[in-house]
């Protein structure tokens, strides 16, 4: 569920800066939230844009 709470998050572009969403990104990953392949993506993501 993080993990398409963060993919709209991104694709909207509803974040306040980019560091700050990798910075929650980081956290959510070692939390065991969302998953490395996960993580890798949505990584991919951000920095796209």
């Amino acid at each position: 569920m993080t993990y398409v709470y963060c993919k709209k998050i991104i694709e909207n572009k509803s974040y306040e800066s980019v560091e700050d969403m990798q910075l929650k990104l980081d956290v959510f990953l070692l939390n065991n939230r969302i998953t490395q392949e996960n993580y890798n993506e949505l990584t991919g993501m951000l920095n796209e844009e």
